[in-house]
């Protein structure tokens, strides 16, 4: 069941609304189902509409004036509730309806239990699906009804009754969830033929901003270049930021002022202090020296940082999860901006859907994210190139960790979160299909000669008994062999580099283990090969730890097959 609660000034409009069957076409059979006292006039019921209207409405309103005459009413004294049930519930009797309306007003305050002097209230019914509650929010005693949060403890009774009604169980949120827009917002997008409402393009347009900005000066900077928006930005007397707010070119009220959003008003986190916070935590990449041999691959950085936040998920406190929860959502965010034509619908509509998960009640520290954060800063200037490759591996990465923060949400009840952290998955899933193939493909025409394809099918059987024959029936197995062949012509060993991908990630949980490897490998391969020197020294490691032990070389450069099976199932 599902609450919507607001104020009015005109008890009698409201009624006159509830009572209708003219102009709203779902009002069948208008008719009271409760009352304060359960002696209200039912218009719906009356011989005489009128008449029986004007009874109610007055009887509703009688406190409200009494309180007038000493100047004690509130202006918006109208308390409207609507409360509808999901479509696939049965059809509630009016009994049941009106113990529902009686548990609500008493939840919410404005007529308590057992208490004489509660607020008049009446409960309508004019569809078989939902009702509606209309009070006045003075009390009998002539003070104002003691309502606070009304919308939280009505949703909390609510959720109690569909337990015992046995209804459907509605996603419920923890109200970090950003505003939608309202009917109106909707409809002028609607008649300009846009997709989007000018709040939901100006909150899609400054959370991209602010997962490139390096700085909240930098933010601003960038905001105030977008095309098609306006930027008005607060100061205080002493010249410091206070805050902004923007307003889309053209979307004008009828006075023809600009309709602003202060950044509060596109999302929670979206306000200037909170995007200061998160961004005074951004890493400067050093300076690329003279003697430096080949400057870090973004993607690679991206990638090895998302890959740790599984581990911080399980291992971590829960503020250090929410930070990297927080800035694994700004790396979706700059992607539709980096990415190919054909995968930025897909990107798009997966950053849109983890905005939701990337929030909770949970307060994120954010200083324990600077990795990522600095490297998805790098990824703006390194747009997809090539075969794709780095965007792929990044994919298969972000799957597992929004697989990751839907149990994460699970087990601290974060529903409006874990449905959107699903809905992501498609989104991802759905990119990556598309993204992986070329990559793939292209590695593949550079399948080794069959002798070395043997000899690492070998490796394979060694290293990872329990998942050879998957991986070697796996479409991607071409590759992944490619990915091995160039590694050790970079002088890594395969056997090593096979352990250290099986080592770091769960492989229980990828959907195409070859392919989880191949994109591991590749990483893996571009770090600088160990010496001779530092093989001896695992060598002597591997000996010490494993007394009594053949001092195998071959086995000593690589990490044996009990480390793997000592790591968690999920990272």
């Amino acid at each position: 069941m599902i609450a919507k609660i607001s104020s009015g000034k005109d008890t009698g409009g409201l009624i006159r609304y509830l009572f209708d069957t003219k102009k709203a076409k779902d009002h069948t059979d208008p008719h009271l189902v409760a009352s304060w006292d359960g002696f209200a006039p039912d218009p719906g019921r009356a011989d005489d509409f009128d008449a029986a209207k004007r009874l109610l409405v007055a009887d509703l309103d009688l406190h409200v004036k009494q309180a007038r005459q000493h100047g004690r009413a509130p202006e918006k004294h109208v308390w409207h509730c609507s409360i509808r049930a999901a479509t696939t519930d049965r059809h509630l009797s009016d009994e049941e309806w009106a113990d529902i309306a009686r548990r609500v007003v008493a939840a919410t305050g404005i007529a308590p239990d057992g208490d004489p002097d509660g607020c008049r209230w009446v409960a309508v019914r004019h569809a078989p699906d939902h009702i509606h509650i209309a009070a006045t929010k003075v009390r009998g005693d002539l003070r104002s009804a003691r309502h606070w949060n009304d919308y939280l403890t009505a949703d909390r009774e609510l959720a109690a009754i569909e337990k015992e009604y046995g209804l459907q169980q509605v996603v419920r949120g923890d109200r970090t969830a950003a505003k939608r827009p309202t009917r109106a917002e909707q409809e002028k997008a609607r008649r300009h033929g846009r997709q989007k409402t000018s709040r939901e393009r100006l909150r899609t347009t400054v959370r991209q901003l602010v997962s490139v900005a390096a700085s909240p000066e930098e933010f601003l900077h960038l905001l105030d270049g977008v095309d098609g928006v306006r930027v008005d930005v607060q100061r205080f007397p002493s010249g410091d930021v206070r805050g902004y707010k923007v307003a889309v070119e053209g979307d004008t009220n009828a006075a023809g002022q600009p309709i602003w959003f202060s950044g509060t008003q596109l999302a929670p986190d979206l306000s200037f202090p909170k995007i200061a916070e998160r961004l005074a935590y951004i890493d400067t990449p050093p300076a690329i020296g003279a003697g430096s041999r080949r400057r870090p691959n973004p993607w690679h950085q991206a990638t090895a940082a998302a890959e740790r936040i599984p581990d911080h998920l399980d291992r971590s406190d829960d503020t250090v999860a929410q930070a990297h929860i927080a800035a694994f959502a700004e790396a979706l965010d700059v992607l539709p901006l980096i990415a190919p034509d054909h995968l930025r619908a897909q990107l798009q509509q997966a950053a849109l859907s983890f905005e939701r998960a990337s929030r909770s009640r949970i307060r994120a520290q954010q200083d324990q994210a600077r990795a990522l954060r600095s490297a998805v800063r790098a990824l703006r200037t390194t747009p997809v190139t090539g075969d794709g490759s780095g965007l792929a591996m990044f994919l298969d990465i972000a799957v597992l960790v929004v697989t990751a923060t839907v149990r994460w949400h699970q087990t601290r009840r974060h529903d409006q979160q874990v449905a959107a952290a699903h809905q992501t998955l498609i989104h991802l899933q759905a990119a990556y299909e598309h993204a992986a193939p070329q990559p793939l493909a292209a590695l593949a025409q550079r399948t080794p000669p069959a002798r070395t394809m043997e000899r690492h099918v070998q490796h394979v059987r060694a290293v990872l008994p329990d998942h050879a024959d998957q991986v070697l029936d796996d479409p991607a197995w071409p590759a992944l062999a490619a990915a091995l062949a160039q590694a050790e012509t970079a002088d890594h060993d395969p056997r090593q580099l096979l352990q250290h991908a099986a080592d770091q990630r769960a492989l229980d949980d990828a959907r195409s283990t070859a392919r989880t490897l191949t994109w591991r490998i590749q990483r893996l391969s571009q770090r600088h090969a160990p010496s001779d020197g530092a093989r001896a020294a695992q060598a002597r490691t591997a000996a010490i730890a494993r007394p009594g032990q053949p001092a195998d070389p071959a086995l000593s450069r690589s990490h044996q097959p009990a480390a793997a099976a000592a790591r968690p199932r999920h990272r």
